[in-house]
């Protein structure tokens, strides 16, 4: 009789028993259908299968496994952010218009995926245009979290941090540019890895829109995994690094800094005046560096760069809404434009930002890449003296459903007073703006249960590294722990 399957063991241990043949390919691909059956109705994390085509490939993984010819990801079914294009799946990004388009190619790391054994069941929801921070959209619907059904899981990957935390996927493929990985896992308390920009390819993702696809990766964004585990990610990551071209081998990875607590430099940065945080939030950073000390880390409370916050972040969020804009319909791009003239240079607010990003000219662009330039030099000086920020994802935890058309007048309660909602996008901004990797981690749980994670930023190209303490900080019990929904 085939072994009891853990839908919510992590990937690499689903992968062992696989190998050992204690359950087949087949048979974990048919209870990952029973568990999309038994919660997407309520949930509504996963928005296009093909079942049909999932069997045939679990049938080709065990044969695989039978014949000693395994792949890295034989035989382990997974879901694809609906962002990326999947041969033979719709792939819609979240917009009504694409509903119905399917793709006759795979997006790069998918192809990747593929090619490592991956068996691709399905697609996740994502916000229209992967543009919100709560994922719902008019051509699929609303996706609640596992952990409390009246909250959003996040976005926009809220659709894919849900498929993981609730074990309908081994894991995911997610895409950042606002903390669109972060975000999510934060949200809903699973690891979620923002690679550094350029090691994993984004063509085949929305945005851009896939008539306005460029060679080069879009500026800002990367592609990179949500899973149960910091072991899933070191599985992962080797697989999808590397160029668009799959069959051409992934680039070595530099080793982490370092493997356990004792030494590791950590830097705390778990609020700033600039982009408050809600208590529970902060305290949860300062408790993963609690932890890290008793493990013998060194860590430095108010460690920063020389670039200043309000800096880095007017420099990103203009390159932020500059992407953004650059996909949106004409009307609805000119119609922002056209609010630049009523905004001071100076104003930070994020309307001015918006409407400042979406007028980008070539002459404004070059002016920025100057300014991330210099910022970039005054991160890699500082990671000199330190080997990872802790920070926090995300302002507040898991929030209430939201959809007000406006998304300029919706509003975070943080320590019990209004702020804007795209405040959200303040702590992407340290680790996008400089295209540094940053792992989210799972650390404790909010008075209300719902989970509190850690923003763990690390050198660029160093992914590793901020692996490597997501691992530390799960051994010191910051593990993932199923939502209520699948215990």
């Amino acid at each position: 009789m085939p072994a009891a399957i853990d839908l919510t063991a992590s990937a690499t241990a689903l992968r062992a028993a696989l190998l050992a043949r204690r359950f087949s390919a087949a048979a974990l691909l048919e209870a990952s259908l029973a568990r999309i059956d038994a919660l997407n109705p309520r949930l509504n994390a996963v928005v296009a299968q093909d079942r049909d085509a999932a069997r045939a490939m679990a049938k080709a993984a065990d044969e695989r496994i039978a014949n000693g010819t395994a792949r890295p990801l034989e035989g382990l079914p997974i879901t694809i952010k609906d962002a990326f294009d999947v041969a033979g799946l719709p792939s819609s990004g979240g917009l009504p218009a694409y509903r119905e388009r399917v793709p006759a190619e795979d997006a790069a790391a998918v192809a990747r995926l593929r090619a490592a054994g991956a068996v691709i069941l399905g697609k996740t929801n994502v916000p229209v245009f992967s543009g919100d921070f709560q994922s719902y959209n008019p051509a699929h619907g609303v996706t609640s979290n596992p952990w409390d059904e009246a909250r959003s899981p996040g976005g926009s990957s809220g659709g894919a941090a849900v498929a993981v935390a609730t074990g309908m996927s081994a894991f995911e493929l997610g895409s950042d540019l606002g903390s669109s990985i972060r975000w999510p896992s934060h949200a809903c308390g699973v690891f979620g890895l923002k690679t550094s920009w350029g090691l994993v390819s984004t063509w085949g993702a929305i945005p851009p829109p896939p008539e306005r696809r460029t060679a080069r990766n879009v500026d800002l964004m990367v592609a990179g995994p949500i899973a149960r585990a910091a072991e899933d990610l070191e599985l992962i990551l080797p697989v999808i690094a590397g160029p668009r071209d799959a069959v051409r081998p992934s680039p070595a990875l530099p080793e982490p800094r370092r493997k356990n607590a004792e030494g590791l430099r950590v830097a705390l940065w778990a609020d700033d005046p600039f982009a408050p945080v809600d208590r529970e939030v902060a305290e949860a950073v300062r408790e993963a560096a609690r932890r890290l000390a008793g493990a013998g880390a060194v860590v430095e409370d108010g460690a920063r760069p020389s670039v200043g916050f309000a800096e880095a972040f007017e420099v990103y969020a203009l390159l932020n809404h500059a992407v953004v804009a650059y996909g949106l319909p004409p009307k609805i791009r000119a119609r922002i434009q056209a609010q630049a003239a009523r905004f001071s240079p100076n104003d930070l607010s994020h309307q001015a930002l918006q409407a400042r990003g979406a007028r980008m000219t070539p002459g404004f662009y070059h002016q920025l890449a100057q300014r991330r330039l210099a910022q970039k030099r005054q991160w890699a000086r500082f990671f000199t003296r330190y080997d990872v920020v802790l920070c926090p994802p995300a302002p507040v935890a898991a929030i209430p459903h939201d959809h007000g058309p406006d998304i300029h007048a919706r509003r975070l309660i943080v320590n019990g007073e209004e702020r804007p909602y795209l405040d959200f996008l303040l702590w992407a901004a340290p680790a996008t703006g400089a295209d540094l990797p940053a792992l989210c981690a799972p650390v404790t749980r909010s008075a209300a249960g719902l989970p509190l994670g850690v923003q763990i930023i690390a050198p660029f190209g160093e992914d590793r590294t901020a692996i490597a303490v997501g691992a530390m900080l799960e051994e010191l019990g910051g593990r993932f722990t199923p939502p209520p929904l699948v215990r």
